[in-house]
């Protein structure tokens, strides 16, 4: 017998395969965490300066965001949570739920806001997608069309 009876049969009892596919949500999932890891406590503590060309629509939406004296908080606070618990490999999908309204923003902003930055939103999109997509039995129940409580 040759290999590909030993692999089907490795597949077959549920052990990992060889391939090295098998570690990309771990790559996925630390990268993300790292990216909002550190934004997020850029957002407190400053240490990465701001982009001093950032066109007019952009500046206005970040002044705004910093002018409510909540959103910004909230939203760098969330970003270091997430990065937190990624890095951490610790209630990973619903980590994932969080940031997700985040990225669709982040990706927004990029689109209509500051086009030069569009390729990390880009990035950020796919690993979010690519770990929601491992993860997706997680998500499963949530998706429930008719869900009843539990007594």
């Amino acid at each position: 017998m040759g290999t590909a009876t030993s692999s089907m049969s490795h597949a077959a009892e549920g052990l990992p395969s060889k391939s090295m596919t098998r570690h990309l949500p771990t790559a996925a999932r630390l990268l993300m965490g790292l990216v909002f890891f550190v934004f997020g406590l850029n957002g407190f503590l400053n240490f990465i300066p701001a982009p001093s060309n950032q066109p007019e629509g952009a500046m206005a939406f970040g002044m705004a965001m910093m002018k409510t004296g909540y959103l910004f908080p909230l939203l760098k606070g969330t970003e270091l949570l997430v990065g937190v618990l990624l890095l951490a490999n610790r209630f990973v999908p619903l980590a994932l739920a969080l940031i997700a309204p985040v990225i669709v923003n982040i990706f927004m902003f990029h689109a209509f806001l500051a086009p030069a930055g569009i390729a990390i939103a880009l990035i950020l999109l796919a690993l979010e997608l690519s770990l929601a997509w491992s993860f997706r039995a997680a998500y499963r129940p949530m998706l429930a069309m008719r869900a009843t409580p539990r007594a």
